[in-house]
């Protein structure tokens, strides 16, 4: 337990804000079973050799990199112990090492829903003891849908009281992507319809679908534009291979509500960046998406 007085970044002076980081479990420590073919897979699907071994960053390696840039990162563990059998991240372990860099790192932990009342105290110890701002769910990597009121009801309960922001997985993943039985992810979890319920359900917690939710991008575009707590992290696409109707969203009626993010290590903000400077945005929408959008989320100003 340390101050959490609130991160120290200086939005003022960053130039962007990566709504979409990972603390990729188990860095520092020995691999799982499975963990190289898991994350072998995952490199190819991203055509990258982050997952190569050796490859994955620290936090505090990222705190590096994204300093070197000048952009402030929101990051985050998965807990998905009981699906896939990987120990997790210590959420604790990430948000220590965020105060640390709490000049550029925000921090955001993963709590798996089916953890219940034990997984909704430690959401509140979370908050209230290490500073963490938010809680991303990867529905098809822990295996659950959002809207089941009974199994993950009492976490979602939990960040909505303590004020926290939820990220949600939506659309495909690269998470088994190759691998036979495709290492048990069902992706009918990730539809982000039945986000829909949630933003009804707890009207006042910030709730953001993360990637373009493909196949299911109009659908995630629908619920984004009806209900005003929802949002968009641009995440896990390059924006060259944004569809045609996510970019006219994002240039339109949703152009407050679109957020970066880049997906690192899986996709780098630089090459993120270089795409979206060359993607049919709008110019007064580039700033918004950037880094506007998301300090109001976070409730900062300059």
């Amino acid at each position: 337990m340390f101050d959490v007085g609130g991160p120290m970044v200086d939005f003022s002076k960053v130039t962007a804000i990566d709504f979409h980081t990972h603390a990729e479990e188990p860095c520092n420590t020995c691999r799982d079973d499975g963990y190289n073919e898991f994350q072998s897979s995952m490199a190819a699907y991203f055509k990258n050799p982050a997952g190569a071994e050796g490859m994955l960053p620290t936090v505090q390696d990222t705190a590096d990199y994204y300093r070197a840039r000048n952009i402030a990162a929101v990051i985050f563990p998965v807990d998905a112990e009981r699906e896939t059998g990987f120990k997790r991240y210590s959420n604790e372990e990430v948000a220590q090492i965020c105060a640390q860099n709490d000049d550029i790192l925000i921090p955001f932990a993963s709590v798996d829903p089916h953890k219940g009342k034990a997984g909704a105290r430690e959401i509140r110890r979370l908050v209230r003891d290490f500073g963490v701002r938010g809680f991303k769910f990867h529905p098809t990597m822990q295996g659950f849908y959002p809207n089941d009121r009974e199994a993950c009801y009492a976490v979602l309960e939990a960040c909505a009281e303590e004020g926290a922001i939820t990220l949600f997985h939506t659309g495909q993943t690269g998470v088994g992507s190759g691998m036979r039985g495709g290492m048990g992810m069902r992706l009918k979890y990730s539809n982000p319809m039945h986000l829909d319920d949630v933003a009804v359900d707890f009207p006042d917690m910030p709730i953001i679908l993360a990637h373009p939710s493909f196949p299911w991008t109009e659908e995630g575009l629908a619920v984004c534009q009806h209900k005003p707590n929802v949002y968009y992290d641009m995440s896990g696409w390059s924006p060259k291979y944004f569809p045609e109707t996510f970019i006219r969203y994002a240039n339109s009626i949703l152009k407050h509500k679109m957020l970066f993010g880049s997906d690192w290590p899986a996709i780098t903000p630089d090459r993120w960046l270089k795409d979206f400077a060359e993607a049919p945005f709008k110019e007064e929408v580039r700033p918004l998406i950037l880094k506007e959008n998301a300090m109001r989320l976070l409730g900062e100003t300059e």
